[in-house]
């Protein structure tokens, strides 16, 4: 079922609960009102007969039923009110003519301890009693007062008429009205599904309308475009990062099929031939290298845990680091500085650490000048708060390489960890770069609960830094 059906249906049995309820109230309220109404006449017309009876007479001759007593009282008709006087015992005395007493004994007796009301039938009619004790001529006896319900009755019957037909047009009148008004204020939602349904992948500036009415609706239209324009942007990026990926891989792909394209030639020597599988082993291990990078940054968007972490020593990671680019450096002069005082620990995945390591040497060693110096060094320092409202000082782990080449322009200091991005032509892939490096450094930092930071030193050269949270002293 429908919303639409749903609300309707709730709004119809609402109604009718709510009619059920206030129905039997208002008839129970309205047959209390009719019988006190009834019970006062009668007090009075019991009240009067008691007073004559006091008084030492029975009330003038009549007929039977006529209920003469000397004055008509309440809203019945004399023909409607009757009354007698009984002995304790049940007999007669007024009206004459041999009329059956109206109460039972047991009646009697409660009578006789104090007023009795009850309603009950007389010769199939019914009818309201009240009787009460008094005194005639010093004999006690029991004076009762009545009036047919049938006023009473036919007004409880027009009320029950009245709500048993008006009741169920209320019902269905209330369905109708929640399904009209239901329909109006869906309709802008169903504009919205049927406006989601049309837009396709290729539809990148497609948005809702936003209906002015400032209310929920409106609300759920603004809350959906934002959604949109954060799936646009997710999938720019995606484009874009396929497209830089397949434009970064066509280079070496190409390259390696040069290479052996050229050594399928006939008449090449031995020495050819080697020079073309190392070179198609260069370009291989670039593909490589390359496809895992792609794949720890696709890992990084999906979300998917890739870490190891265990206590991880970094003043050794920083050392073996450093070792393992000595001979790029020794090639053109360049000096690697490293200061790691002591044993530096932290819970790190170790591979992912060295990775990152060798991505910023790598970096510092291809934008350093020859004979130049690349600083790498690691120290546990105290900064103020955790960056999310919290001024409790804390420890972090800091590694900083350092180059002292030209540094980073700086209208690109703030996309230098956007992946594929190259400062300009002084670090374009020429030089070995697929603009990947940095980017991994940062996804590698924020995996481990860290950051990843860049900034131009004072006295020239590109800084990158990343910072850890400390293991526990």
């Amino acid at each position: 079922m429908s919303l639409r059906g749903r609300l309707s249906l709730v709004f119809a049995l609402g109604t009718a609960a709510l009619i059920v309820i206030c129905g039997l109230a208002f008839l129970a309220q309205l047959r209390s009102s009719l019988n006190s109404a009834l019970d006062e006449a009668l007090r009075t017309r019991g009240d009067a007969l008691a007073a004559q009876l006091r008084a030492g007479s029975l009330p003038a001759g009549g007929a039977p039923g006529t209920g003469q007593t000397g004055q008509q009282n309440g809203q019945f008709s004399g023909a409607d009110e009757f009354a007698q006087v009984l002995t304790p015992g049940g007999a007669v005395l007024y009206p004459s003519g041999g009329e059956q007493p109206l109460l039972s004994r047991a009646q009697l007796a409660q009578a006789a301890r104090g007023r009795f009301t009850a309603s009950t039938a007389v010769e199939g009619e019914q009818v309201r009693v009240m009787a009460s004790g008094t005194r005639w001529r010093g004999r006690p006896v029991i004076v009762v007062a009545g009036a047919t319900t049938d006023v009473a009755n036919a007004a409880q019957a027009r009320a029950r008429l009245i709500i048993l037909i008006g009741g169920p047009l209320a019902v269905a009148a209330a369905g109708l009205g929640a399904w009209l008004l239901t329909g109006a204020a869906l309709r802008p939602v169903d504009r919205m599904r049927r406006r989601l349904d049309e837009i396709t992948g290729h539809d990148g500036e497609a948005r809702l309308p936003v209906p002015p009415t400032k209310d929920e609706i409106a609300s759920l239209a603004v809350t959906t475009n934002r959604l949109l324009d954060r799936l646009q942007q997710a999938l720019a990026r995606q484009r874009g990062f396929v497209a830089d990926a397949g434009h970064e891989l066509r280079t070496p792909l190409t390259a390696l099929k040069a290479e052996l394209e050229l050594a399928a030639r006939p008449g090449r020597s031995r020495d050819a031939l080697a020079a073309a599988v190392a070179a198609a082993a260069d370009d291989t291990d670039r593909l490589i290298r390359l496809a895992e990078d792609l794949l720890l940054l696709a890992r990084t968007d999906a979300g998917v845990a890739f870490l190891a972490p265990v206590q991880t020593d970094v003043s050794g990671q920083v050392l073996s680091a450093a070792r393992s680019f000595a001979a790029q450096a020794h090639a053109r002069g360049i000096t690697i500085d490293t200061r790691a005082p002591g044993e530096l620990t932290v819970v790190a995945d170790p591979g992912r650490l060295r990775q990152a390591l060798g991505n910023m040497i790598d970096n510092a060693i291809r934008h350093s000048p020859d004979g130049g110096v690349v600083e790498v060094t690691s120290e546990v320092r105290e900064v103020a708060g955790n960056g999310r409202g919290s001024h409790r000082a804390r420890q972090v782990l800091v590694i900083e390489v350092r180059d002292h080449g030209p540094g980073f322009p700086d209208a690109f200091l703030p996309h230098v960890f956007e992946r594929f991005r190259r400062a300009g032509p002084a670090r374009d892939r020429v030089d070995g770069g697929t603009g990947l490096g940095l980017a991994i450094v940062a996804s590698i930092a924020h995996a481990h609960g860290g950051r990843a930071v860049v900034s131009n030193h004072p006295d020239g050269g590109a800084l990158v830094r990343i910072e850890l949270p400390a293991a526990p002293g």
